[in-house]
């Protein structure tokens, strides 16, 4: 089975400061078609303009994992975590018995664009924990590089409280790459960063998605240069 979500059918929010697509029912966009994908509950494309962002707010019980795509994003939690996350890393941020956090811009003068991408957990009321990791970009080169994991994958990865995994690839044109599922019975969700590429018989363009279930593994043909990130999940 396949569920496609199409780039301009996402939900939209704009505060002046932010800029903010939503593939599934988040603040002020609800549908009841689009709560989640197994345990992908919230994935956003947001911008933010320079010096400005999300004042500290509260998280329960959440796998929280965000991937800036431009600029840089400025971390602060109650644990005592301060970051500062550029393209390249991936952070994720397990909620837990719960959480405060900020997230700000920066940079002064540039925008800062990223993925923020909520994960149901495995377990309830752990405690709270922090991980980031940056990732060389040759790698994902025409073939695909795991990003996060769950708690017992290798330390190298972002590890979350959730068997669900995160790749990335950059698919010259012309070329397939094939993504094979960690544990059977998973969803496979492919959203297109930036390009244009062909899953099984739909053509996807830049921030178009594809989720497939009942599959052990899904084949993605870059019809021009592209970047994709395949998030799959237990399909709870």
């Amino acid at each position: 089975m396949t569920v496609l979500h199409r780039n301009e059918t996402r939900g939209k929010a704009n505060f002046g400061w932010l800029d903010s697509k939503h593939t599934f029912s988040f603040g002020h966009y609800y549908d009841p078609d689009r709560i989640q994908f197994g345990a992908l509950r919230v994935l956003n494309d947001d911008r933010v303009l320079p010096a400005q962002g999300f004042g500290t707010h509260p998280h329960k019980n959440m796998e929280i994992v965000s991937i800036p795509l431009s600029g840089a994003l400025r971390h602060e939690d109650s644990e005592g975590n301060k970051a500062v996350i550029r393209a390249g890393e991936v952070q994720a941020m397990s909620a837990g018995t719960g959480i405060r956090h900020s997230e700000y811009n920066d940079s002064e003068t540039e925008d800062v664009r990223f993925l923020q991408i909520w994960i149901l957990p495995l377990e309830q009321d752990i405690a709270p924990r922090y991980d980031q990791k940056a990732f060389l970009k040759a790698e994902r080169k025409n073939q695909f590089q795991q990003v996060v994991g769950p708690l017992n994958d290798p330390e190298n990865l972002v590890r979350i409280n959730q068997h669900a995994y995160f790749s990335l690839a950059d698919i010259d044109a012309g070329q397939t790459v094939t993504y094979k599922a960690h544990q059977p019975g998973h969803g496979i969700y492919i959203f297109v960063l930036e390009g244009d590429a062909q899953v099984d018989d739909q053509q996807l363009l830049t921030r178009d998605a594809l989720g497939v279930t009942g599959q052990t593994s899904v084949s993605v043909r870059a019809n021009g240069e592209t970047e994709v990130l395949v998030i799959e999940v237990p399909m709870i």
